[in-house]
């Protein structure tokens, strides 16, 4: 059998967090999710918890410390978007994109440092997107965001990969969430032609990475980018 670990999903609300924190349930680990509204599926403690807003982020995983454990593995998928051409976009929605995506993964990842580190097991995973490294017109501070997560895994595989904590990164292309509905018809037949697998994913795809990525298997891979975009990002 794996072992059972505690594990906290940002995010894990809706779309992607939620359909991870469903997949842990179902491998059997302690499951908690952060959300600012919402909660989780059932089975899993929800705690709120604001991305940019360490005092919160700390309170939320002492709750979770103190009725779950430890938390081993950290699914940092909590993000948002304000989509805009560069010309028109403001400072301000450059600034709080990169806070709630990137420096937020930094509040949840330090706070969790600790405990991975008593305990020499941790697994960080951090959910990205193909436009990371793809780009995408209208998305500079997103794709900005994302693709810092990637140096942010590496270096920290080589800061703890040494005590037996592992930091990667999956990189998600069009999935059908409640976001990707939302696009005009024209639009989503536009991107659907630009993917080899000629469809859309699956949030519980994206599931199955995480989870493989937080067993056992995945001891030895680390600092890793796993693209799960059909093809879409072809290594980017």
């Amino acid at each position: 059998m794996p072992t059972s670990r505690t594990v906290l999903v940002t995010g894990g609300n809706r779309g992607i967090g939620y359909a991870i924190a469903e997949r842990m349930l179902a491998d059997g680990h302690r499951v908690a999710v952060t959300s600012r509204s919402g909660s989780g599926p059932e089975g899993t403690l929800t705690v709120r918890a604001e991305m940019t807003d360490a005092a919160s982020i700390d309170a939320a995983f002492t709750e979770i410390e103190a009725q779950l454990g430890p938390v081993e593995v950290v699914v940092a998928n909590a993000g948002i978007t304000k989509d805009t051409l560069l010309l028109r976009m403001t400072e301000e929605e450059f600034t709080s994109v990169i806070d709630t995506n990137l420096t937020g993964t930094f509040r949840v990842v330090k706070r969790a440092a600790k405990g991975l580190l008593k305990g020499r097991f941790g697994r960080v995973i951090l959910i990205s997107s193909v436009v990371g490294l793809y780009g995408g017109p209208g998305q500079i501070n997103y794709s900005s965001s994302k693709a810092g997560l990637v140096g942010f895994a590496r270096s920290l595989t080589r800061e703890l990969g040494s005590r037996g904590i592992t930091a990667n990164v999956i990189a998600p292309g069009f999935i059908e969430t409640d976001m990707t509905a939302a696009l005009p018809e024209a639009q989503q037949q536009q991107y659907l032609g630009s993917i080899p697998a000629g469809r859309f994913g699956q949030v519980a795809e994206i599931a199955g990475a995480a989870s493989f990525l937080a067993g056992d298997d995945a001891a030895y891979i680390s600092g890793a980018v796993i693209p799960v975009d059909g093809g879409l990002g072809m290594g980017h």
